[in-house]
């Protein structure tokens, strides 16, 4: 029984540690298109950048947030502060 109860404990404590990086990961960014003033959100997990050319050029504007809702969140407010246009 004390096998059983330590091979739990074990496997509880296994699943947290490979739990916590997954859960920890980042990256949803607020980015701003220099030439319209545009605010976007941008998912760093996505396979390629957004497309830079000419004047139209992009800023990270937000520090890494976790999820969507926050960096939608964030683009929200930073439109209500007029430091973007849409």
């Amino acid at each position: 029984m004390r096998r059983v109860l330590a091979l739990c404990a074990v496997a509880g404590i296994a699943t947290t540690v490979f739990a916590v990086p997954a859960s920890a990961k980042v990256g949803y960014y607020v980015i701003r298109w220099d030439n319209t003033g545009i605010c976007q959100v941008w998912n760093e997990d996505l396979k390629y950048k957004p497309f830079q050319w000419g004047a139209s050029t992009y800023k990270i504007v937000s520090k890494p947030l976790p999820t969507f809702t926050a960096a939608s969140d964030l683009q929200i407010k930073l439109r209500a502060e007029r430091r973007c246009t849409l």
